[in-house]
């Protein structure tokens, strides 16, 4: 990766304020158009820690991630360290695993491992000249006005540094954002679900994955649920979905048994009794809070990204490629206006405002979807429905999954077509069955049936009823 030369001699500098997943590719990216581009990360560098910390529930990069990363050149080494699931494998009480593909033959998603990912991207950015990472630097105060930050680090040093553009990509609980709430006009909220989630482990048989491994395991159980999903060293990881008052009532090891014995007794074995009750009570369940804010930048100084902008729930699996995608668009842009600021930042809000509150809508849908719906006959046959009518119909009817995993379809988009289409496939059916109805009714009419030939099975049947019943 090379230093473009094809931009202006004088540099601005960039400050990407969170060296996480979408601060170290964005770091690209703007070392890419040749910013000089300093990268600040509260923690210290996780490349030389010996214990990560931070959230671990694996990642699902799809077609939005994979195009931000070619972009920079990244994409056939992460694909090549992620494991292709091509369907949804679901596993009922019974123990019976039915899949459910995720699109056409040929298209799925990848299971990444999040801690890899994000030290492959830091890496990637320290190899432009025109960037510097700057780990154990804790922002402290910033300036809208004057772009002027101040950093403190553990050992209690301050620096000040002065930047053209701040990009806050800080997460869910973002420094950058706090400045935000202080300004008038600015729209804020953030929502708890009711459930957390607890991660456990499923280890290898022999060396070898102890269920298939190309798919991403759901025991949906209506109001919680578990996956599981591959890791390059043969494990899965299994995520628990629940309610926090469920998780609150299991307070023993034996209560852990009961309860998995009762909603997920084929995991057991897998998992393993002892290390379910010592891992159950490893670390309590996590909270999820979903975030929406407007607008997404302040004047032409300072811009929000990933989670700092719009943190989602997990549940449709685009976080982190929605967070991907953000750079891309913001670099799009930036094309556009020829990197002007004072036009690039306002426009970046007014586009991308609307995409990540429909994904923030998605994304809490999609809980409901794989937690009760993949249990529904009806769920099943609408599948059938759409995946067959795309076949006929590829680009006027696209199924909702398809366009929001397997296209850069813009969120809002395709949630608004998939409202359409949804109303105009129902009608479909309804028309078909009332159709079918009267079509019946028409022909029992012309041909009515022998009265005499019903009756006597009728009541040979019901004479067996009272036998039975009598018996």
């Amino acid at each position: 990766m090379e230093e473009s030369t094809d931009r202006p001699t004088k540099k601005k500098v960039v400050a990407v304020v969170g060296g996480g997943l979408v601060g170290a590719l964005n770091a690209c990216f703007f070392a890419k158009r040749g910013f000089d581009v300093k990268v600040f990360e509260t923690r210290e560098d996780i490349r030389q820690a010996k214990i990560v910390k931070g959230r671990s529930i694996n990642l699902a990069l799809s077609h939005r991630g994979r195009q931000a990363l070619n972009h920079v050149g990244m994409e056939d080494k992460i694909v090549s360290q992620g494991i292709p699931m091509h369907a949804r494998m679901i596993h009922s009480l019974s123990g019976k695993q039915s899949p459910i593909p995720y699109g056409k033959k040929g298209q799925y998603i990848l299971s990444v491992d999040r801690s890899n990912l994000n030290k492959e991207l830091l890496t990637a950015a320290e190899t432009y000249p025109n960037t510097k990472l700057n780990f154990d630097h804790k922002l402290q105060d910033w300036r809208a006005e004057t772009g002027l930050m101040t950093f403190v680090r553990s050992d209690g040093s301050e620096e000040q540094i002065k930047a053209d553009l701040i990009v806050g990509c800080d997460g869910a609980f973002s420094a950058i954002r706090k400045q935000f709430l202080r300004r008038s006009r600015f729209n804020y909220s953030q929502t708890y679900i009711p459930h957390g989630y607890m991660e456990l482990t499923i280890p290898p048989i022999n060396g070898e994955f102890s269920m298939k491994p190309n798919y991403l395991h759901i025991w949906p159980r209506n109001t919680f649920m578990m996956i599981a999903l591959p890791n390059t060293d043969k494990t899965f990881t299994c995520t628990l979905f629940m309610p926090f008052d469920e998780f609150e009532k299991i307070t023993t090891g034996d209560e852990v048994i009961e309860f998995f014995q009762k909603y997920f007794p084929d995991t057991i074995p897998l998992i393993g009794v002892d290390a379910l009750k010592r891992d159950y009570f490893h670390l309590p369940a996590q909270a999820m809070v979903s975030v929406k804010c407007s607008p997404y930048h302040i004047g032409d100084t300072c811009v929000l990204m990933g989670d700092a902008a719009h943190a989602v729930v997990p549940f449709y699996g685009q976080g982190m490629n929605a967070g991907f995608e953000d750079c891309i668009v913001f670099d799009e842009i930036l094309d556009q206006f020829n990197d002007d600021f004072s036009v690039v930042l306002p426009e970046y809000t007014r586009v991308r405002v609307p995409d990540d509150h429909a994904i923030a809508d998605l994304a809490m849908y999609n809980y409901v979807e794989m937690r009760a719906h993949v249990n529904s006959k009806w769920f099943l046959f609408r599948k059938h429905v759409d995946n067959f009518l795309h076949f006929l119909m590829p680009k006027t009817l696209v199924p909702l999954y398809t366009m929001v995993t397997f296209t850069r379809t813009r969120y809002h988009q395709a949630l608004e077509r998939w409202k359409w289409q949804d109303k105009m496939i129902n009608r479909g059916l309804l028309f078909s069955a009332t159709g079918a109805v009267f079509g019946g009714s028409y022909l029992l009419i012309k041909n009515p049936p022998d009265i005499d030939k019903l009756i006597v099975p009728a009541e040979k049947m019901w004479n067996s009823i009272v036998a039975l019943r009598t018996s």
